[in-house]
């Protein structure tokens, strides 16, 4: 069979499309070519079915060499395998389905463009929520909702009826009597749109992350690393939602209504949680949606002499350039989410100052270490460093 020519019209392309093959005893040569671009085709080998086409564009091979030599496997000589070939041969002995069947079935190594697009569109809408969170909590807003309804708490009080009875409930709790105290319905509706804003374009969020997604993997445009990529982004999302509420439900507590020298707010540990899942969230979305961006171009051939620039990321300086940015996101992270321990604790309000607190750099020792926050218990003395809002803002300004 050596030098024998097969050819099959693919119409699955959209055009007039040829497939070229020559086998030879141990290899296969394949090459295609259209009218106004050329498309790479590569033969796997799968478990099931032998062999089966793949359509990529250019499969990272560049236009000038559009001939790709593959291995041809020992069990060439299947049924599945010989049903391709013959196919080949002989295009009218066999329905296009039969081919079409096997191209389907190939693993894609790379996902859609689409993909990477549309999980950095997603980031974005991640970064716009923390922005608001922010706003929410600086309004003091975020206790203004006192129930979590994922569903029905997406519609917005329209009448006076419900206005009031949302009033009502926001009345029972004791942010209303030590924070809003004596606050007017008008007042009310404003710090509660805040917060319901903000839960609403996180279900925003939840619909264009989940729908596409789902879409992606069943339409097969995404490679199975990149679905569990896409499955963990999701647990976050909803881990996301759950840490929300969490959060909000610590600032509700009926004993700080008792206590005179206890103002209601959410745990500092819960909201830097909270911010730190939306975090992750983002660099997960803006590193796999770059990522898959950059693997298309490479595929296709778009970045010029990849073999240089492979050899360039390999290098000891590179590598060493990649250290330290990784570092400095590590402290920069670190930063922002000890800020979150201050905003819990309201630390912020206690020297308002800059670069003294007080009468010196630091505060007196016996501010930063006391046996108060260690409920009685001198091996609970730790605590200082993550409930003492003396301390904590000592280690925010230091970071």
């Amino acid at each position: 069979m050596f030098g024998t020519r097969f050819s099959v019209r693919l119409p699955m392309l959209g055009r007039s499309t040829r497939v070229s093959a020559v086998l030879p005893q141990s290899r296969i040569l394949a090459h295609a070519t259209s009218q106004s671009r050329s498309f790479g085709f590569a033969v796997s080998q799968t478990k099931s079915l032998g062999f089966a086409v793949s359509q990529t564009k250019s499969l990272g091979y560049p236009a000038s060499q559009p001939w790709t030599r593959m291995p041809l496997a020992s069990n060439a000589t299947n049924s599945n395998s010989m049903r391709f070939f013959t196919a080949l041969r002989h295009p009218g002995k066999h329905q296009p389905a039969t081919l079409y069947r096997h191209m389907s079935t190939t693993r894609r190594t790379v996902d859609a463009p689409i993909v990477g697009y549309w999980s950095l569109f997603c980031a974005s809408m991640v970064f716009g929520i923390v922005v608001w969170g922010g706003l929410t909590r600086l309004t003091e807003s975020g206790l203004s909702i006192v129930e979590w309804k994922p569903i029905t708490g997406a519609k917005l009080p329209t009448s006076d009826l419900e206005w009031d009875v949302e009033f009502e409930k926001y009345k029972q709790h004791p942010e209303y009597h030590k924070v809003h105290v004596g606050i007017t319905l008008e007042d009310f509706q404003r710090i509660y749109f805040m917060e319901w804003f903000h839960r609403n374009i996180g279900r925003l969020f939840g619909i264009v992350f989940l729908g596409p997604a789902v879409y992606f993997v069943a339409k097969g445009k995404v490679s199975r690393r990149g679905a569990a990529k896409l499955g963990g982004l999701g647990v976050l999302l909803l881990g996301q939602g759950v840490m929300g509420w969490y959060m909000v439900r610590s600032g509700l507590k009926e004993g700080m209504r008792e206590r005179d020298d206890d103002l209601p707010r959410v745990s500092q540990y819960r909201l830097t949680s909270h911010l730190a899942l939306a975090y992750v969230l983002y660099a997960g979305l803006a590193l796999y949606g770059w990522n898959v961006l950059r693997s298309n171009r490479l595929a296709r051939g778009k970045l010029p002499n990849p073999d240089h620039l492979r050899a360039l990321l390999l290098s000891r300086d590179i590598r060493m350039f990649r250290r330290k940015i990784a570092a400095s996101a590590l402290l920069v992270g670190t930063t922002c989410l000890s800020g979150a321990m201050v905003a819990g604790l309201d630390a912020g309000l206690l020297y308002n100052e800059f670069p003294m607190m007080g009468t010196g750099i630091t505060p007196p020792l016996s501010e930063l270490w006391h046996e108060f926050y260690a409920r009685g218990n001198p091996s609970n003395m730790w605590r200082n460093f993550t409930e003492n809002p003396t301390l904590v803002q000592l280690e925010h300004r230091v970071l």
